[in-house]
């Protein structure tokens, strides 16, 4: 996801939808999706490097079934997930090494300003509004449902799908079996290795395509794995996707009441509070040292609203009135003088989804303009 990976979802740290965010937030968001981080590889795992492709040598067409290192992975991940090491090994067999993903998991170049009004005018635009509306209107039940049972507003529900996958439009088109294998066996230099939580979602994967019997080599998904619609990394899948209309399968790149259920039991397990705003509006500190010192623990909602005021942040009533903790969030705007909201536990539960304010905050936005279109 939910490449918090994303939470639910994704790893990377650039600022993208999704699929592409998985990675990003994936690389962290899914470690929040997972609830832990993900496990060290084995001693089979360890000796990968030695006989590994490099990025900058692979050619376009490795075939990791002819690679040693690969197969015993396979075995890892088979005795690791409970898996038949045999059928892992003729899955695994059919990954190709793929440069695209190697290339695209890297981060943005050095320097790239951020800028929230730039971010935000690319989902909160007329046409994504527009199908936003339409796929409530066709998913009203399901999404109704969602909020009954988890207390995630529809508008929240919506405002993911739509950033993430503009509902269905841009779900990758990669095959998650290379990407994963890719990711898991010729992770690329220049950045932290994350080669160990790819591993894990490689096993994740394997496990999630035997237990609904479908081909391994027949998903497609984002270039860091995250599939279908809400773009879930496969261990997210396997922990938090739900069976929403109840037919006996799991499927989140064809069955958006599934895709619905899911992201909404997505989020109330990572801490949405039925009932309660996910920001306010804030006019921050004027004295440097009080910003800094609200600042200083990020997103995390780590103060009342009597310790803003103390600090000389300015809320509005609402804001004011507030019983939870609030985090006072930045968000630049290139050369422009920044953006600032008081973010409560909702807005930093949108966060675990794709550990970006950014992301937050245009999934919150696109799901309000949708609800004022509606």
């Amino acid at each position: 996801m939910p490449f918090r990976p994303s939470p639910a979802c994704r790893p990377v740290t650039r600022i993208l939808p999704g699929a592409l965010l998985a990675a990003t937030l994936v690389l962290t968001a899914v470690a929040a999706s997972a609830g832990k981080p993900a496990k060290r590889p084995g001693k089979a795992a360890a000796g990968h490097a030695a006989k590994a492709v490099t990025h900058d040598s692979a050619p376009d067409a490795v075939i990791y079934g002819r690679r040693d290192d690969a197969m015993a992975l396979a075995d890892e991940l088979a005795e690791r997930h409970g898996l038949d090491a045999a059928w892992a090994r003729a899955q695994l067999a059919q990954a190709r090494f793929q440069p695209a993903v190697a290339r695209l998991i890297m981060p943005p170049a050095a320097g790239t300003a951020k800028n929230w009004a730039a971010y935000r005018a690319r989902f909160i635009e007329p046409e994504r509004i527009k199908a936003g509306a339409a796929f409530w209107a066709t998913h009203q039940r399901w999404l109704d449902a969602a909020e009954e049972r988890y207390g995630v507003p529809a508008a929240v529900v919506v405002g993911i799908i739509g950033v993430e996958t503009f509902y269905g439009r841009v779900t990758g088109n990669f095959r998650v079996l290379d990407a994963l294998a890719t990711l898991s066996l010729d992770f690329p230099k220049g950045r932290k290795d994350r080669s160990a939580f790819f591993r894990d979602e490689l096993g994740q994967f394997l496990r999630l395509a035997q237990t609904e019997q479908v081909a391994p080599a027949s998903i497609k998904g984002s270039f860091a794995g995250a599939i279908g619609l809400g773009q879930f990394m496969p261990g997210s899948i396997n922990r938090f996707a739900v069976d929403f209309d109840g037919d006996g399968h799991i499927d989140m790149a064809n069955n958006p009441a599934d895709v619905i259920g899911s992201v909404a039991h997505y989020l109330a397990e990572h801490g949405w509070q039925r009932g309660q705003p996910t920001h306010y509006p804030v006019k921050p500190p004027v004295d440097t040292a009080d910003r800094a010192a609200l600042m200083a623990p990020d997103i995390l909602p780590s103060f009342t609203a009597a310790q803003f005021a103390e600090r000389g942040a300015v809320l509005d009533a609402a804001g004011a009135a507030h019983p939870g903790p609030l985090a006072l969030v930045e968000l630049q705007n290139g050369d422009a003088a920044p953006s600032h909201i008081a973010g409560t536990a909702n807005f930093y539960a949108v966060t675990r989804y794709n550990w970006s304010s950014y992301y937050a905050l245009a999934v919150i936005e696109l799901g309000q303009a949708i609800a004022a279109m509606r």
